[in-house]
């Protein structure tokens, strides 16, 4: 988990993600990456330099008209020493049922982030803190390239102003397989939700071409990652 820690540091510290009375709501999903960014934001929280406090957000969106079961990530949080916040919703039923997308994935990632949005002010909190990783925004860069014609990617860091709130993103640096490889060793409660789409989307098509081109060319994730922040793409450029 060190080595997560470090790579959060490094993230943190270059784009200034955190300055000092940040009240930050952490998105977690239940899934592996929110998890660990999570259980080490909580443990940095204890010496970095900057005093901030952590409150953790999850959005249920209650699929096949079910309520997931989050008690474990409640009791996680207790022991992290972290607030839990819960929202059950329709989300599911909104896309799957009433609009019968197609292509629900893009749609549902922006729904899920308005109530993300809304909880943060609610709750008081200027800050969300989301657990995309270095992985998937080498697969965003693709698949704005691919199916969208454009260089472009989520940002390290962002400030919304309609909202006032700075949504950032402390894994950037991290791969996915550390943080597989750190939440199994934790044992974190990794929540299995049932998403009628899920391993059929863009995104795994994606994840899976970087992994073959990987085998040819094994540093292609770093080198993308690289280029991107020399080439200052959607804020990767960017340095405290």
């Amino acid at each position: 988990m060190q080595k997560i820690e470090g790579y959060l540091r490094a993230a943190i510290d270059r784009y200034a993600m955190i300055e000092p009375g940040d009240r930050i709501a952490v998105g977690v999903s239940g899934g592996k990456d929110s998890l660990t960014l999570l259980y080490a934001l909580a443990k940095i929280r204890g010496y970095y330099p900057a005093p901030f406090s952590l409150f953790a957000v999850s959005v249920d969106p209650c699929f096949s008209g079910n309520e997931a079961d989050f008690s474990s990530i409640e009791k996680l949080c207790d022991q992290l020493g972290v607030p839990f916040y819960l929202r059950r919703t329709q989300l599911a039923k909104v896309i799957f049922e009433d609009r019968k997308e197609k292509n629900p994935c893009s749609l549902c990632a922006r729904m899920r982030r308005g109530i993300l949005h809304n909880i943060c002010k609610e709750q008081g909190c200027n800050k969300l803190a989301l657990g995309h990783h270095a992985d998937d925004a080498v697969e965003t860069l693709l698949m704005n390239l691919f199916y969208g014609g454009s260089i472009a990617c989520f940002s390290p860091k962002t400030y919304l102003s309609r909202k006032d709130i700075t949504v950032i993103r402390p894994m950037i640096f991290c791969e996915e397989r550390e943080i597989v490889r750190a939440s199994r060793k934790l044992s974190l409660p990794v929540l299995k939700l049932s998403c009628p789409r899920d391993g059929a989307s863009a995104r795994t098509e994606t994840g899976e071409l970087v992994d073959s081109l990987s085998r040819r060319y094994p540093d292609l994730r770093t080198k993308l990652l690289g280029a991107m922040q020399r080439g200052g793409i959607s804020g990767w450029g960017m340095e405290k």
